[in-house]
């Protein structure tokens, strides 16, 4: 085997099926240009993006995509050397840095599924053998922008095909491919006819139901069930992918049909409702999807919500401002009463902070930004219990870092403010004794809460950040300091030159069993984003809902698809609430000074 750095194959290859309008390399519209990497050029072409891990056409390179690994040369050649057989067993399907193979004209008449590995591949070349198939899993190969199958003896393309968003040219002449699917290219473009697979290609099977990772033993989860005084509740997460964001353009891998919204917001309400958690933190909610269907049928599932949109539908005309998503959390309405609601919108409360307003990056970075998190101050009906729900949906793009950190630092500020009012709230009054009945226990007094720390709190949300980011080591080590690498050298007041501290003790409900493999999946990105935070000085966890099946995942490019809705993946954790120590009981003198009881 012969490396080579060269881009182009040895025998020159023009588009044999240029799109109607376009050059003859089959590029569209800005599609050659060079690729500016700066920061500022990121932000430009991924306007509008939702999130920092979708995979437009031609992407801008991410922090955060999925980027071949490091080698010297990522170019190889193995055309005309007479190949009759790859093996499945092959060293080249371990040559996963490869964006360039050539295997023209050699004497193959198989290529295995392995080389569904070679995910960097942006060029393949199976031109001039002997093929009278392609394999269904170089539908995996998402990067690739061109694909050379000249002169095989190929009838059919597979549909699993419809995946490749990206490609660019499809070189099929020279084989007795099928009337119709010959029609299509000829006609409309490589384009069309992967897009006509797309949306053909069958469902493929579902994937094992998600299983769920106890914390806690059999016998601690029976005795927990005995004993009238434990009180447990249910948190799920879930960015459900807003339907303005769920374009075509972001998400061409996804079947047309699979990419409606009257066919995703079928399968996320039965997930959310199959799920039955006590409190519902949904991101990506537009204003409409709320008012006129969630609100509708999670009623009839005891839910009531509370909901804002971002800030910029006060300056949008009332059709435009419908279409505006936020931040959605619903509450099981049987169980749980609503104290208070307040919304955080971020660049107004950077505002209010004296130590911005000298700084220029505070305007030009963190005040263009209009998210938001929503804030539910609850009590439970039976035993007076406090909670704290916060709903946030943090900054997406990877170049704005500090912007991220920023925001989490004002939404754990604002969120301690909130805390240390609700703690002043009386309690609530005592249920009257005649609704006990003779067998049933006494009631326990509601908590006393001597400060806001001592509320169970659930921060929970798309935060954006990987498990390694400044605003993951932020909320669990609750500090970071004043020259964080986040900060980008940016400078935000007090936050640069003091660094950041809160005293809420949060942890991650998935920390305690390894985070996910993922709860966002791309072709361009596959990673963890999405969080539970609680306080671990009063709330305990109880189990978290796993991970999807690995074996799925190794078959599909991204989501969403017909079994996923959107392209993250809702989490879920159960918790108990720990026993607040008893502070009104003196403690007795004991003579030792060991303090032993």
């Amino acid at each position: 085997m012969a490396s080579r750095t060269v881009t182009r194959s040895a025998i020159p290859i023009t588009n044999p099926n240029p799109k109607p309008g376009t050059d003859i390399n089959g590029a569209g519209e800005d599609e050659g240009a060079p690729l500016d990497t700066s920061p500022s050029a990121q932000s430009a072409t991924s306007a509008n993006h939702p999130s920092s891990t979708v995979a437009p056409i031609i992407e801008a390179p991410r922090p955060t995509a999925i980027r071949p690994p490091q080698n010297t040369w990522n170019s190889l050649d193995m055309g005309g050397v007479n190949i009759k057989n790859l093996p499945p067993t092959s060293g080249l399907f371990t040559f996963t840095f490869l964006i360039n193979l050539y295997l023209n004209h050699n004497a193959l008449t198989a290529v295995p599924g392995e080389i569904r590995t070679l995910r960097h591949l942006e060029l393949l070349d199976l031109s001039g053998n002997s093929l009278t198939s392609v394999p269904p899993e170089l539908g995996m190969l998402t990067q690739l922008k061109e694909l050379y199958l000249f002169d095989n003896h190929i009838v059919t393309i597979p549909p699993e095909l419809g995946s490749l968003h990206q490609l660019q040219t499809l070189g099929v002449e020279g084989n007795p491919l099928d009337a119709s699917l010959k029609s299509i290219i000829q006609k409309d473009g490589t384009s069309a006819l992967i897009s006509f697979l797309r949306d053909s290609c069958p469902v493929p099977a579902p994937p094992p139901e998600r299983l769920w990772r106890n914390l806690i033993s059999q016998p601690e989860r029976d005795a927990m069930a005995a004993d009238p005084n434990v009180e447990t509740f249910s948190v799920l997460c879930y960015n459900i992918l807003c339907e303005k964001y769920a374009t075509e353009r972001l998400y061409g891998y996804t079947p047309s049909w699979a990419l409606s919204w009257e066919y995703r917001k079928e399968l996320i309400l039965t997930e959310v409702m199959n799920y039955d958690a006590d409190f519902l933190s949904l991101q990506e909610v537009d204003i409409a999807q709320y008012e006129d269907y969630f609100v509708k049928h999670l009623k009839g599932q005891d839910y009531e919500g509370v909901y804002w949109p971002k800030s910029r539908y006060k300056t949008m005309a009332e059709a435009d401002r419908r279409q505006v998503d936020g931040c959605a959390t619903f509450y099981k309405a049987s169980k749980y009463q609503l104290v208070e609601k307040q919304l955080i919108e971020f660049s107004a409360v950077a505002m209010q902070r004296q130590d911005f307003k000298k700084t220029d990056d505070m305007f030009n970075r963190v005040l263009g930004k209009d998210h938001i998190a929503v804030v539910c101050l609850l009590e439970n009906k039976e035993t007076g219990t406090r909670f704290i729900i916060a709903n946030a949906h943090i900054h997406w793009d990877p170049a704005y870092r500090d912007v991220k950190l920023v925001q989490s630092a004002l939404l754990i500020e604002e969120i301690e403010k909130i805390a240390h009012n609700f703690a002043k709230y009386p309690p609530p009054p005592p249920k009257p004794s005649d609704d006990l009945s003779p067998t049933s226990p006494p009631h326990r007094p509601p908590p006393h809460y001597t400060d806001g720390t001592k509320i169970p709190l659930i921060v929970c949300g798309d935060f954006n950040s990987v498990p390694t980011s400044g605003v993951y080591e932020f909320l669990s080590n609750g500090s970071v300091p004043h020259n964080h690498a986040d900060f980008m050298s940016h400078m935000y007041g007090k936050y640069t030159s003091d660094g950041l501290r809160h005293k809420l003790g949060l942890k991650s409900a998935y920390a305690g069993t390894g985070e996910l493999p993922l709860t966002n999946y791309t072709p361009s990105f596959k990673g963890v984003i999405d969080y539970i935070w609680y306080s671990a000085a009063n709330i305990g966890v109880n189990a978290v809902l796993g991970e999807v099946d690995k074996g799925y995942l190794e078959k599909v490019v991204g989501f969403p698809n017909a079994h996923f809705p959107s392209d993250h993946v809702c989490i879920i954790s159960e918790f108990r609430v720990k026993p607040p120590r008893d502070i009104t009981r003196p403690s007795p003198a004991f003579p030792s000074s060991n303090g032993a009881h």
